[in-house]
């Protein structure tokens, strides 16, 4: 059966890679499946046919024969289950790869995404200062802590899986923001994502839809 996922048709985040299907194209790389992508407009996300797919709107979804799921992190467990490559086969291993899966989406990526939408929603607000030094410390104090957990390893537990795929993607927000740089363990943790042969594919498949649109 064919895995159809959904991505922008013309994603605001200009080919950066910062698209969250681009979790699941990387996902779907690394294990080595094939799939096809529907395009959506903005308009068209909001309209019945895929909010049954996705209630509220986003992207995006899988649809693989009658089975249809949304949520990036879900997508990406969903497919580390069913195809070897993201997830140990160890039990125990296997638990502590889900861990970082919700550590990557529930503690980490929640003020980042935060300060990324107040930088671009909020800047002609009077609190716009003291909201984005708020939302910076609090990443800072969740890195300080991953920075020391990762130490000197190459991933956070053993070799690579898909709570490493998913942390890597939460991090590539701050790439450029200075922030990311004053933990020269994790630039160098999320070069060796970037460096994976199944991310490079993954991010030119999602930078060519940019560049269609943006020639269009």
């Amino acid at each position: 059966m064919t895995i159809t996922i959904t991505a922008f048709e013309r994603s605001p985040d200009r080919g950066r890679g910062l698209a969250r299907d681009m979790r699941v194209r990387w996902a779907l790389e690394e294990v080595g499946q094939p799939y096809e992508v529907r395009l959506v407009s903005f308009k068209e996300m909001k309209e019945p046919a895929h909010l049954a797919l996705q209630p509220f709107g986003q992207i995006p979804t899988y649809e693989e024969g009658d089975l249809a799921l949304f949520e990036s992190g879900a997508i990406v467990f969903h497919i580390g289950e069913r195809h070897a490559g993201l997830l140990p086969v160890d039990a125990n291993a296997r638990a502590r790869a889900l861990t970082w899966m919700f550590a990557a989406l529930n503690t980490v990526e929640t003020p980042i995404f935060d300060r990324a939408l107040v930088m671009i929603l909020d800047r002609d607000k009077p609190w716009y200062d003291q909201r984005l030094s708020a939302l910076e410390d609090s990443i800072r104090k969740r890195l300080i802590d991953l920075s020391r957990r990762l130490g000197d390893a190459d991933w956070l537990d053993g070799a690579f899986s898909a709570g490493d795929l998913l942390m890597v993607s939460v991090l590539l927000r701050l790439k450029g923001s200075g922030i990311l740089e004053e933990y020269p363990n994790l630039s160098a943790y999320v070069a060796r994502g970037e460096a994976r042969p199944a991310y490079k594919r993954a991010f030119a498949a999602q930078l060519a839809v940019f560049t269609a649109a943006s020639a269009g």
